[in-house]
């Protein structure tokens, strides 16, 4: 953790909140983000996601959480605990994980260069310096 909070900050990002209880169970997290995504606000929500849990220590895990931040970008905050609970969400996310099992990420962040993977954000730099293929 720290040496997340020394690269966040020599990136030059707000000082870091961790979420109480790090790490949170993300599941419910990653189905809004899909249910965003197909409601034309995936990269808001996941922007105000992320922004929540790691400027504010908010908790991706509560739902009160996910419906405030589905609200803040647009969204319908209550219909976010059906669309949670929807088996296409969630064949959507399932499905979504096992393609990137099958191209080679075993974690977050992974970086995709080409066809080359970098996993960590302490790969950035190197991530920038690889020219697409």
């Amino acid at each position: 953790m720290a040496e997340v909070e020394r690269r966040a900050a020599a990136y030059g990002l707000p000082p870091l909140g961790w979420p109480a209880d790090w790490p949170p169970n993300t599941l419910a997290a990653m189905r809004a983000a899909v249910w965003a995504e197909r409601e034309g606000r995936g990269a808001p929500f996941a922007h105000a996601a992320f922004r929540r849990a790691f400027a504010e220590g908010a908790d991706l895990a509560d739902p009160r959480v996910l419906a405030d931040i589905a609200v803040a970008v647009g969204l319908d905050g209550t219909a976010l605990g059906g669309a949670i609970a929807a088996p296409d969400v969630k064949d959507d996310l399932r499905a979504r994980t096992e393609a990137a099992l099958d191209l080679g990420v075993r974690g977050v962040p992974t970086l995709a260069v080409g066809d080359r993977l970098l996993y960590g954000d302490d790969r950035l730099e190197e991530a920038s310096g690889l020219r697409r293929r």
